[in-house]
């Protein structure tokens, strides 16, 4: 459902629907579930998309209309115009970048607004095939349909090196890296022959010391073809995992990779000050992707927008979603919206900005600084031919 596949999840417990049951014997426990987290940006970017979607105001649902609307959102998922229909004409998205994550390694999309992502998070744990239990994301299975030997750890290197071509063959456009959900963002300078020493040997054989060695010589050696393959580095960073997901410690990785362009996900949330200061140093190859953060603070994200622009070119701070439904997609575009909206029209009343430079920095943030970074995007708009016809499958 769209509240069960929600990030509000994470501040509130959604009664779970039973197999067969009826909506009305759901709704009658189930209504009461929001009442606590109201206030939370987790909740409000799914009620405006219910509100402006839907014309369902949640905050004052009645029992006809959540029944209402449990048929509305039922029947449109039945339809495969629906998504596509919010996505591009409701949340007027040309382009939007996701990460496969159901098969990383197939390098196909589902959308024809849909652009590629080059996960690596597989990359970099890479040391024994039994590190994986999905062919799609296996680097060792890529290695298998194309004939590729990986018996050695040069052998690996250079299958890396062959995963590259093809990413950026089938439209990639950048590198992604979640890493800092299971790990410390801290990535050590380590030598080919220590990284080796874990290369063919199951996690169980290994110590914690040799297994962050792989992965460190890793992204490195990974940061290293971002820049020869010229596709950006996406580091998630902040929240998830707090511990060790400053985004401060990533500044000796920044600084030894000069040609590397990173960019640093969801503004460091809670350490968005210390993203900035980041980019006050280091702006030249570092961008900030604010991606999630007015739904996860909307407040935060106001207080962000107004000290980034402060601290650094306006051509340096990104944006996205992070969502996984039409009514999710819309709802974090609309609240981004908004926030930047509401910033920049501060700046404007105080007398910081004209209005023409506001809506400049408006238009570079959500739109110009993308096609600026990632410039293959350019070749592939397509809202100035008119209408994209979604790809239906058989």
């Amino acid at each position: 459902g769209i509240w069960g596949n929600s990030y509000w999840t994470q501040v509130g417990r959604l009664t779970p629907w039973q197999p067969k049951m009826a909506f009305d014997d759901w709704w009658k426990d189930a209504k009461d579930d929001w009442d606590n987290s109201r206030a939370t940006s987790f909740y409000r970017y799914t009620a405006v998309a219910l509100q402006d979607l839907y014309g369902v105001d949640f905050d004052r649902v009645t029992d006809e209309q959540a029944r209402d609307l449990d048929r509305r959102i039922f029947e449109n998922y039945r339809d495969p115009k629906w998504l596509h229909h919010v996505v591009t004409e409701r949340a007027n998205i040309e382009l939007m970048l996701n990460d496969p994550h159901w098969g990383r390694y197939t390098f196909t999309t589902a959308y024809p607004f849909e652009v590629l992502v080059f996960n690596v998070n597989p990359l970099v744990r890479g040391f024994h095939l039994s590190e994986f239990d999905k062919p799609e994301d296996s680097p060792y299975e890529f290695a298998s349909k194309h004939g590729l030997p990986v018996t050695s750890f040069d052998e690996y290197l250079a299958l890396i090196d062959r995963m590259f071509l093809e990413a950026k063959d089938k439209g990639a456009v950048c590198l992604k890296n979640t890493l800092a959900y299971q790990r410390t963002l801290t990535f050590d300078r380590v030598t080919k022959e220590r990284a080796e020493a874990a290369f063919g040997k199951r996690r169980t054989t290994l110590t914690p010391e040799q297994i962050k060695d792989f992965e460190d010589f890793l992204i490195w050696r990974l940061c290293e073809l971002s820049a020869k393959f010229e596709l950006p580095f996406q580091f998630h960073t902040g929240h998830g995992r707090l511990q060790g997901s400053n985004p401060l410690l990533l500044l000796d990785l920044i600084e030894g990779n000069p040609k590397t362009k990173f960019i640093l996900f969801h503004g460091g949330f809670p350490w968005t000050g210390e993203t900035g200061a980041i980019l006050l140093r280091h702006w030249p190859h570092v961008w900030i992707d604010s991606v999630w953060l007015p739904s996860l603070s909307y407040s935060m994200a106001k207080r962000a927008y107004h000290e980034w622009l402060e601290q650094m070119p306006s051509t340096r701070i990104l944006w996205g979603g992070d969502c996984n439904h039409g009514e999710g997609i819309y709802g974090s575009t609309e609240l981004t919206r908004r926030c930047l909206s509401e910033v920049l029209a501060e700046k404007v009343e105080r007398g910081d900005l004209l209005e023409e430079h506001a809506q400049r920095i408006g238009r570079q943030i959500l739109r110009d600084n993308a096609l600026e970074l990632f410039p293959q995007l350019k070749d592939r708009l397509w809202k100035h031919k008119g209408k994209l016809a979604p790809v239906v499958k058989p």
